[in-house]
């Protein structure tokens, strides 16, 4: 082999090695940044009702997920999980009655690549506190995560590993009208719009631009020495 050749060759492999460097930051930042449940619409209104979408697009370390347990906070005058038949659900109360946890398992578990989702409504009133949280129980075939922790104040929430979900509440505006105006919000948020992160989108199309770079810079260098 001559030394020309040796060189290209290293130069294919160096090529080849940052588009698959760069297809893989492109794959995993997204989805390591989407890996947390959320919670959609993350906005109420105080005194008025709405419907909540929990969802999940990852297992615990890649094992399905079987179930959710999800606490109630409080300030919430009523809460009713929403039948669905890809999961059981058991609802908890509390001494006043008042739903306290509800656990929705999951009659198949739920592949990692997968969208996981469950509803519920729930009830506000005008004492309502401004935000609640709503932490959650991850359970997997293998495993557990817990979604529970809070920012600090100050704290951004995205710097959080596992984050509860939470939703803020808001005064009643002029002009709205109670729970006509949460439905209408409720029928715009697509309930099966999976959650992104920009952040995660940002440094996986870094990586793929990176990737794609060095195939350029490889080609050019080889065609001036053909």
């Amino acid at each position: 082999m001559t030394r020309n050749t040796r060189t290209r060759t290293r130069r294919t492999v160096i090529t080849a090695t940052g588009i698959i460097g760069g297809a893989v930051l492109a794959l995993a930042f997204p989805s390591m940044a989407g890996a947390h449940v959320g919670v959609s619409p993350d906005e109420l209104v105080a005194g008025d009702h709405g419907v909540l979408t929990f969802s999940f697009s990852h297992g615990c370390e890649n094992s399905p997920t079987t179930a959710l347990r999800i606490t109630m906070p409080d300030g919430l005058a009523s809460v009713a999980p929403t039948m669905d038949g890809d999961w059981n659900i058991e609802v908890e109360r509390g001494d006043d009655g008042l739903v306290s946890a509800v656990t929705y398992t999951a009659l198949t578990p739920v592949p990692t690549d997968l969208r996981g989702a469950v509803s519920m409504s729930v009830g506000l009133d005008e004492s309502t506190p401004e935000s609640l949280a709503f932490p959650v129980v991850q359970q997997c075939v293998e495993g557990a995560t817990e979604w529970t922790q809070l920012a600090e104040k100050g704290e951004d929430p995205h710097d959080l590993d596992a984050p509860a979900p939470v939703v803020s509440v808001t005064e009643t505006a002029a002009g709205d009208h109670g729970e006509h105006g949460a439905a209408a919000a409720a029928d715009e948020t697509p309930a099966t719009s999976p959650a992104t992160d920009p952040v995660g989108i940002v440094l996986g199309t870094g990586g793929l631009i990176a990737g794609l770079a060095a195939l350029v810079v490889a080609v050019l260098a080889y065609r001036r020495r053909a």
